[in-house]
């Protein structure tokens, strides 16, 4: 369900000051002399601290907020092709479900999507659920987007959502700590995180991707998490995959060739879960997280004994 716009400007702060946001004719205003004043485009507030962002005000306003990188329509077939060379993860599906499930049981909660511009795949129960009311945030505009906004400042109060859904999207962040210590503020006590991340994933969407993690990686990433769920999200086959396609794509300079030879080794991602676990860890595509905030922070010491992988003594 999709949350309504009337009630979430209850929850809308401004992303430099923090202050409260009033809605106004120009848009979205903090109160005081001089305020901090906010645009709206297609109904949606541009929520952005231009001053600490990737994002430049002049291009946003000037493509209507549409996204930086070109997101083309799959028409039937090619979408059929991309399922086939990038199916939905089991894992994913399990771990929303796991999220639905720990949401409390005796009202209707908000679910903050970081990334929500496109539904991720494995996420449609999310959408589905009479009781998750979704809030879609992003740095572009589509029918599915709610705020127009950075996640390293998120414009909303603290305490304001019940769980938080961020997938394939740390990589594409300048600070990834600093938007998930923005994931635990705005969290409610208790409150849930799922995110996916790659590990050996090759450059993605150019000059918006910096960043890769291991699983220990991601985990400390989120130490200020009680862990409910970590592991493989994609595992070596499919990293084997990204790999073939890059190589020849790379060797002929042509992204087609790529995509024909990964479709031609598209059956090795078939084979990830034959592949042990701490295997999986070490030549992951991507791992997962999932969590509930907490007040403890694991430190250098327990991540280290966290490590999931088969290079241990005896491995």
């Amino acid at each position: 369900m999709i949350e309504n716009l009337e009630r979430l400007e209850l929850l809308l702060r401004c992303p430099t000051t923090g202050k409260p946001l009033v809605r106004t004719e120009a848009g979205y205003e903090t109160a005081g002399d001089s305020p901090l004043v906010y645009p709206v485009l297609d109904g949606k507030p541009v929520l952005v601290d231009f001053a600490t962002s990737v994002l430049s005000p002049d291009v946003l306003h000037s493509s209507a907020a549409s996204s930086p990188i070109e997101r083309p329509k799959l028409e039937f077939g090619r979408s059929l092709f991309k399922r086939m060379l990038s199916p939905e993860k089991k894992s994913t599906r399990e771990n929303i479900a796991k999220l639905l499930e720990g949401l409390p049981p005796q009202r209707s909660s908000s679910v903050l999507v970081i990334g929500g511009g496109t539904i991720g795949q494995g996420t449609d129960a999310l959408y589905d659920c009479p009781m998750a009311r979704v809030i879609a945030l992003d740095i572009y505009q589509t029918a599915n987007t709610h705020l127009i906004a950075d996640a390293h400042h998120i414009p909303l109060c603290d305490d304001a959502v019940d769980a938080v859904v961020i997938q394939a999207v740390l990589e594409h962040v300048i600070d990834p700590q600093a938007v998930v210590d923005e994931i635990w503020r705005v969290l409610r006590p208790g409150g849930m995180v799922y995110a996916e991340t790659p590990f050996l994933q090759h450059v993605h969407e150019g000059p918006y991707d910096f960043m890769r993690f291991t699983e220990s990686g991601h985990r400390y990433l989120f130490r200020k998490f009680a862990l409910v769920g970590s592991g493989v999200s994609g595992g070596p086959g499919t990293q084997l995959l990204w790999s073939i396609d890059y190589f020849f794509k790379s060797l002929f300079r042509s992204r087609r060739i790529g995509k024909i030879f990964k479709m031609a080794f598209s059956w090795l991602q078939w084979l990830d879960p034959l592949i042990r676990s701490d295997y999986g860890s070490d030549a992951a595509s991507g791992t997962f997280f999932l969590g509930r905030k907490s007040n403890r922070t694991i430190s250098p010491r327990e991540i280290v004994e966290f490590y999931r992988g088969a290079q241990v003594a005896g491995g």
